[in-house]
């Protein structure tokens, strides 16, 4: 994985190089909170938590028409994920390591937490209006997101136990694909540089967790809802 990111970051490292020649293309970073939550599509396991996480990064638009770009970028997605609730026994978390004491299977009621960290590369369309005063507004659709799993901490909490900050880096996905949109105000500060604040969405298309049989076979998807904070130049 290591390697993987170190690959993404190299190459995307040139392409913003390069593409800083370029009189179309404008540059910028993020440092957007998301809320975000599990879901599945098994009724006796039930979101039971959001998550409140950050992304941060570098984005860059190479705009083809005045007011229409590519969106390309590179970042990180802090504290993804967010609780679910186990109405029935539950035989998940078994390639983990464990501390001492908690119960296999998990018993009824359970609650397992997942914070996943990715690292992030967006592409997407940005489509924007003309000036009004010092704003323009915009919308970003559709944006689809490669994400490399880089870390997963969880949490196991029933009757009697709580344990905190497990590696479960095994039982989630490595690779997440997902598909957004926002929206959102560019406000002028001087020259091209203008600050940004938004709404978006994304969804996952791929499985948060991994089943361990065919007899488990769950999906898991993850929603998150991310309040866009950034700068552009």
């Amino acid at each position: 994985m290591k390697k993987i990111v170190s690959i993404a970051a190299f190459f995307a490292a040139c392409y913003f190089t390069a593409a800083a020649q370029d009189a179309n293309l404008r540059m910028g970073f993020q440092l957007s909170p998301t809320f975000s939550l599990l879901t599945t599509d098994e009724n006796v396991i039930n979101t039971d938590g959001t998550n409140l996480g950050l992304k941060m990064g570098a984005r860059s638009e190479i705009y083809f028409r005045e007011n229409y770009a590519f969106l390309v970028g590179l970042g990180f997605a802090f504290n993804s994920g967010g609780s679910l609730r186990y109405d029935i026994t539950g035989d998940t978390w078994q390639r983990s390591e464990l501390p001492a004491g908690v119960l296999s299977p998990f018993p009824a009621g359970t609650n397992l937490k997942y914070s996943i960290q990715y690292v992030e590369i967006p592409f997407g369309i940005k489509l924007k209006t003309k000036e009004y005063g010092y704003l323009r507004y915009f919308v970003e659709a559709p944006v689809i997101t490669l994400g490399f799993r880089s870390q997963a901490r969880g949490s196991i909490q029933y009757t009697g136990l709580k344990e905190e900050n497990i590696d479960i880096k095994r039982e989630v996905g490595s690779l997440a694909l997902s598909w957004g949109m926002g929206g959102g105000i560019e406000y002028s500060v001087s020259g091209n540089t203008a600050l940004i604040a938004g709404l978006g969405f994304q969804r996952l298309f791929t499985d948060v967790s991994k089943d361990y049989s065919p007899d488990v076979d769950y999906l898991t998807n993850m929603t998150s809802i991310i309040l866009h904070m950034g700068v552009m130049f």
